[in-house]
């Protein structure tokens, strides 16, 4: 996180602490005309996105009984440190990730969020998509003002150069064809690195990884200052499908709330912060965005 975020953050958690201690919790409104109202007005308008916008498209956790890929944690294989003792069997892990993610499209949440933005775009109003999803989904729907704070899973970074570049290959390399199940009985595939995802610059083809951000590694800093001065900016922001609780994207609707601007919230139940939002619809995102977003009465035909 960078020095201006992590002041931020500070000062957000202090005042926040503060609120909490003097103020009565207040109940966000689930009235869909008055949020229309203040949308129809919004010329700046962020949208902040987890992992429940998509869950309607049929993505997985990609972890099978007890929380477990065969017989390890995700969040154990989504280290440089697991890449750098085993590469075969964290390249297999996003290998099938990235299978099953291709047979999977957006849902109505996701096309509703690029269907406003194209249509603001028209009148001169900005719509951001800002997300921790790695799924590609939202540009699949559409949207082209999209930050993916955690990187895309069809992205790969060579270890050596640096390169990056996209990479919907199926398979990403033919040693990994049909590998990656999760079945707690299968083999490690045991891969040679010679034989693993490969970096195609000319003179260069040391082995690639995902290009995503994995526990242990930094956010990229101009991508959060660049996700900091949108939210500094708008005049409305929206929290779809995530549970505010991986920082630092969770500090984000709230930091925007506590200056006033209008914050709704679209998730399948309340989450800790919801009290802190304007505004907060309860259900499944595909269900209440698409109203959320359509066009209104006074907008340009």
């Amino acid at each position: 996180m960078s020095l201006l975020l992590t002041r931020k953050f500070a000062q957000y958690s202090l005042n926040l602490t503060v609120k909490m201690a003097t103020e009565t919790p207040k109940q966000p409104s689930s009235d869909m005309a008055a949020f229309r109202k203040v949308f129809d007005k919004a010329r700046h308008i962020v949208v902040l996105t987890g992992a429940g916008v998509s869950a309607e498209s049929g993505v997985p956790t990609f972890r099978g009984a007890g929380g477990l890929w065969r017989k390890w944690r995700a969040q154990d294989l989504a280290t440089p440190w697991a890449f750098q003792d085993n590469p075969s069997l964290v390249w297999e892990f996003y290998h099938y990730r990235r299978e099953v993610m291709g047979s999977k499209n957006p849902n109505k949440a996701h096309e509703a969020i690029a269907n406003c933005e194209k249509r603001l775009a028209k009148q001169g109003r900005r719509v951001v998509v800002v997300t921790q999803n790695i799924d590609e989904l939202h540009k699949r729907a559409g949207s082209e003002n999209i930050m993916e704070l955690h990187g895309n899973l069809f992205t790969t970074r060579c270890t050596k150069c640096g390169h990056i570049e996209k990479n919907h290959d199926s398979p990403i390399c033919e040693a990994l064809r049909g590998k990656g199940e999760p079945d707690p009985t299968a083999e490690d595939a045991r891969i040679s690195p010679e034989l693993l995802p490969r970096c195609k610059q000319e003179g260069c083809g040391a082995m690639t990884r995902p290009h995503v951000v994995w526990f242990g590694e930094n956010l990229n800093e101009a991508l959060l200052d660049s996700a900091q001065k949108e939210l500094d900016l708008c005049d409305l922001c929206l929290v779809v499908g995530t549970s505010s609780v991986v920082y630092p994207a969770a500090m984000f609707a709230p930091q925007v709330a506590n200056r006033g601007v209008p914050v709704a919230e679209f998730n399948i139940e309340p989450t800790s912060v919801t009290n802190s939002f304007g505004f907060h619809f309860t259900g499944p995102c595909g269900s209440t965005l698409p109203e959320a977003l359509a066009p209104t009465e006074s907008e340009p035909k």
